[in-house]
């Protein structure tokens, strides 16, 4: 696994936003793991924040993005499984501080409430801001991430 690996998954309601940031990142050097989905046609969001949580425990990548309509429904699904922690941010003050504080691995997105340029912002700083440790490492001990690996 490399650093500059990502995997990315949305629903339908998250495609075309999906398809924004893949690009976004392929620019600047990113390599995409991407899980789907693969079109606008209706599919299950808990089907991709899974595919997403699953493809970060096999290792393909140290962090991941979901999207889906308002990010609340595929956070929550890549959330049930102990080895994530997603924060859905709507702006970067909020993508920043859920890697600072809380160790954030997957990043959630809602395409129906921020737009393309507010995500690629969020994405630059989620992916740009480092663990802060400390004081906040004993509450990420207790949100069961330590417990699943």
């Amino acid at each position: 696994m490399t650093d500059n690996v990502i995997v990315i998954g949305s629903d339908h309601a998250g495609y075309s936003l999906k398809q924004v940031l893949v690009a976004h990142l392929e620019e600047k050097g990113w390599r995409i793991v991407d899980v789907g989905t693969n079109g606008a046609a209706s599919v299950d969001y808990p089907d991709f924040g899974a595919a997403v949580a699953h493809a970060l425990k096999e290792g393909k990548a140290p962090r991941g993005i979901v999207v889906c309509g308002t990010g609340i429904g595929i956070s929550i699904a890549a959330n049930r499984h102990d080895w994530i922690r997603a924060g859905l941010c709507h702006d970067i003050t909020s993508a920043r501080l859920c890697r600072l504080h809380n160790d954030a691995n997957v990043l959630a997105l809602g395409a129906r409430l921020i737009g393309e340029e507010v995500a690629k912002d969020c994405v630059d700083v989620f992916l740009a801001t480092e663990f802060e440790g400390g004081r906040h490492q004993r509450r990420v001990d207790k949100l069961g991430f330590a417990e699943s690996m």
